[in-house]
């Protein structure tokens, strides 16, 4: 495969956005800007200061698709120029969910490695019980605390 070839094959991220309908897009930029500022709060305050940022009053209803909701969070994970872990992307998606009306928790949850012999943390986002962030790492995890 040529390098003409490689780059057909792989779309621009530019180009992918401009394929997102405006609402998609306005959902990825609050996405984005939660993200940084979820990152800046968890460098700059203690623990129990920076996790009350997703855990903001429930909002008015408004149209939303979890999944897109998700999607966001995700991509725009991807395309900073920082690593954005677990808890950044669940106080963003927490809050972005909950000033769209819906309740959504923000778990804490920690297990011991047994390979290294060292305790691991992990956060997760839920609607009505069920993990939207982070939901693929919660088997193992003993929850220690919820939010709000």
């Amino acid at each position: 495969m040529g390098l003409g070839t490689m780059q057909k094959a792989k779309t621009h991220p530019v180009a992918r956005l401009r394929r997102q309908s405006p609402d998609r897009r306005r959902l990825l930029l609050s996405a984005s800007t939660l993200l940084t500022v979820a990152s800046a709060a968890v460098a700059a305050l203690p623990f129990r200061k920076a996790i009350r940022f997703g855990s903001v009053p429930i909002g008015r209803e408004t149209p939303l698709i979890l999944d897109d909701l998700v999607w966001a969070i995700e991509a725009a994970a991807r395309h900073l120029p920082w690593r954005t872990l677990c808890i950044e992307q669940g106080l963003a998606g927490q809050r972005l969910l909950r000033r769209r009306g819906v309740d959504a928790s923000l778990h804490y949850g920690i297990r011991h490695h047994p390979e290294s012999d060292k305790l691991e943390a992990h956060v997760w986002v839920t609607v009505n019980g069920r993990p939207i962030i982070g939901g693929e790492e919660v088997p193992g995890f003993a929850e220690v605390a919820r939010y709000p």
